[in-house]
């Protein structure tokens, strides 16, 4: 398949990448806080969480992943750097990723963060 013969259909979904720095070491080497703030951020996002996983790293580090009914939101933390990415991506059109990203870099105690979103679709045929 040419790149003439594609076309970009709407996008479907939506991929929010957020990085926090300056964070306490202590929240983001503790997977039961990052267990409810990942809950809450599938909520704040008017999202469905279907499931979760959770992995403690030894000696520090932790990452979460989000089952969405929508996609997954993920969690990969860095304590000794003060570090986490986080990634969330959003199938339709009534998701708000943007609106977990802030909660995140909050809840978080961030000094400093980037985000980036990226439109996800469907490459078709024309």
């Amino acid at each position: 398949m040419d790149a003439q013969s594609l076309a970009l259909q709407r996008p479907v979904g939506r991929h929010c990448l957020l990085e926090v720095y300056g964070c306490p070491e202590a929240l983001l080497n503790d997977p039961d806080f990052i267990r409810r703030v990942l809950v809450e951020a599938a909520h704040r996002a008017g999202t469905t969480l279907l499931n979760q996983v959770i992995h403690q790293f030894d000696p520090y580090g932790v990452t979460a992943l989000g089952l969405l009914a929508e996609s997954h939101i993920s969690i990969h933390t860095w304590p000794e750097y003060g570090f986490a990415a986080i990634d969330m991506f959003t199938c339709g059109d009534h998701a708000a990723p943007e609106k977990a990203a802030a909660f995140l870099a909050d809840v978080f105690q961030a000094t400093y963060y980037t985000t980036q979103e990226l439109r996800r679709g469907i490459v078709v045929r024309s």
